[in-house]
């Protein structure tokens, strides 16, 4: 019996950057697979090579060599807009800075997406509507960003990823500008959709507690994959 198709899979990726005339390598050989449904947790400490991976597995970057599948689909093989089309359809994405639209409402914020998939107004807010119910929002699709708290904000972004209903959610320390009970709300909400939804997370954080919460941890250190719990067995 096969197990579950891979998410997103990494296989001896390195990316270097050349900066005043130094080539920095930021990946050095990280080979990665998180399967459907699964959720991991990314951590290791500044400079390490995390927030690198994070952008070539949302591709946002791509890698200097070795090969980088998403939904079995080999990167190097796309386009620029075919790879927009697959970043767009296949990959949500959560920021810590929550990256909202200051003047806009957060039913049009999280609908955002969907005009680039070129889906009509009255279903994209229905779907935009829909999605703020699931993070708890029901009641605030009017708001701009100004009007809700940094919790209100991040589960805006949140339901902004996953309206398009993504194969995998790439969180980049989701909880950093947020209290700790705001934190501790946005990471149940990202447990819960991983939960009933099957969507695969990968969170990164530095925040070891943050990281503890997943049911798999990987830890980057100097560019490469120092420890992987899945392999371990735990």
């Amino acid at each position: 019996m096969t197990g579950p198709a891979p998410a997103v899979e990494a296989v001896d990726v390195t990316r270097s950057y050349a900066l005043e005339g130094v080539t920095v390598e930021a990946l050095r050989g990280v080979s990665l697979r998180v399967d459907q449904g699964e959720y991991a947790a990314v951590v290791g400490p500044s400079g390490s090579g995390k927030s690198t991976l994070m952008h070539l597995l949302g591709c946002l970057d791509r890698p200097t060599s070795g090969v980088l599948r998403i939904g079995g689909r080999d990167v190097a093989e796309l386009g620029d807009t075919e790879l927009a089309r697959l970043r767009n359809e296949t990959i949500g994405f959560v920021f810590q800075a929550f990256q909202l639209l200051s003047r806009t409402s957060a039913l049009e914020n999280v609908g955002l997406p969907l005009v680039y998939r070129g889906v009509g107004r009255a279903e994209r807010r229905e779907r935009a509507r829909a999605a703020l119910e699931a993070v708890g929002l029901g009641h605030r699709t009017g708001h701009r960003p100004a009007q809700m708290s940094g919790g209100e904000q991040q589960r805006v972004a949140i339901a902004r990823a996953l309206v398009g209903e993504p194969q995998l959610l790439l969180a980049d320390e989701p909880t950093g500008n947020l209290d700790t009970r705001n934190g501790a709300e946005v990471m149940a909400i990202l447990e819960r959709l991983n939960a009933e939804r099957g969507v695969a997370v990968v969170l990164v954080t530095h925040d070891l507690e943050v990281a503890a919460r997943a049911r798999r941890q990987v830890r980057v250190r100097d560019g490469l994959v120092e420890s992987d719990s899945a392999a371990a067995g735990a």
